[in-house]
């Protein structure tokens, strides 16, 4: 019986690591191990709820976690996020609270948005990550906007702004890469190119080789990085931001990955995925190219790997029975923090 695919290896040695990330490499890389873990567990056991009934609706990032780790990893608490529809864990790595992420996933009393907002659209103000909206684009413009109210202020910070390859046709990507472009605000491009726009193909939305090559109509930079080397994103995001934050132009990168899941857990993406993808993106799982390398240097021993396992799960069933005993908004709850003075709610 054939196994599953081995995975592309890392092109890394423990020297060229610690070049690209810093003296501090294996910390840097013992935590994200940790954190794409946990996403790993959160994603799989949304999922199985969502089939259960128990949660209405699931976007798994399963496939890009090393993007969003390294994302969170290299911004400061200066920094605004604009997420696409993937970039919850960004939120986590940064500081939210996993527990107010899983009850917002329940539309619980003790969501911030109170159910108002879809699951894995949350808000968290807390760690300037602005609410997501399932419209498309949206948040590119809204990002460069940020962008240019810090450098009018002269305020520390960038703003990073992430979609995904189908919100590259949207108007809201040349609205708003334009303007970062004339203002040269301090903004970093973050496109998620996972491949599928739901069920369409990169191919059929553009003729140019890659989605990076487009920064240059706006005049600032474009780059493509393997999205599923950790290493190479971090290196690629904290560079980008630094050097945006000095001054110089927005940046867009282009991180090329594969959507291990479907789209949602609307999607049924064998009608229109051909039969070799899952297997091509399993030779490119992230967290399995980040475990194999830390393996066969020392970093990672099945003891260790265990643990950090069995700690993810300990979190995500303790978020979820939380979730899960907290009571739904009431009916009177509509109409708070939506108007300056109080009305009576709707009959019951």
């Amino acid at each position: 019986m054939n196994g599953p695919p081995a995975v592309e290896p890392l092109p890394y040695t423990p020297e060229t690591v610690e070049a690209a990330l810093g003296r501090a490499w294996a910390a840097t890389l013992i935590s994200a191990y940790d954190w794409m873990t946990l996403a790993r567990t959160l994603d799989a056991r949304m999922q199985a709820l969502q089939r259960q009934g128990r949660v209405g609706f699931y976007g798994a990032a399963t496939g890009q976690e090393a993007v969003n780790v390294a994302a969170g990893l290299v911004s400061t608490k200066d920094d605004w996020v604009f997420p696409g529809l993937r970039e919850q864990l960004v939120a986590l790595v940064r500081g939210h609270p996993l527990g107010v992420y899983v009850h917002h996933v329940f539309a619980d009393d003790l969501d911030p948005a109170r159910g108002r907002n879809m699951p894995c659209h949350p808000t968290a103000r807390d760690v300037q990550y602005v609410s997501m909206s399932s419209v498309i684009g949206t948040q590119i413009s809204q990002a460069a906007g940020l962008a240019y109210a810090l450098r009018r202020k002269r305020a520390d910070g960038v703003a990073f702004g992430f979609f995904g390859d189908g919100a590259t046709s949207a108007n809201d990507f040349h609205a708003g890469l334009n303007f970062a472009g004339v203002f040269r605000v301090p903004a970093v491009f973050v496109c998620t190119n996972n491949q599928w726009a739901i069920s369409i193909p990169v191919a059929r939305q553009t003729r140019v080789a890659t989605l990076a090559e487009k920064a240059r109509a706006y005049g600032f930079r474009g780059e493509r990085v393997d999205g599923t080397d950790f290493i190479a994103a971090y290196a690629t995001l904290r560079d980008a931001r630094n050097r945006v934050r000095a001054g110089e132009a927005p940046e867009l990168v282009e991180f090329l990955l594969y959507r291990m899941t479907p789209h949602s857990s609307s999607d049924d993406p064998r009608r229109y995925q051909p039969e070799t993808w899952a297997a091509d993106a399993a030779r490119h799982d992230p967290v399995l190219r980040l475990e194999s390398w830390m393996a066969e240097n020392g970093l990672l021993t099945p003891a260790i790997r265990e643990e950090a396992v069995r700690r993810a799960d300990a979190l995500v069933r303790a978020a979820v029975e939380a979730a899960e005993a907290t009571a739904a908004p009431s009916v009177a709850s509509l109409t708070e923090d939506v108007y300056a003075s109080p009305v009576s709610p709707p009959p019951t």
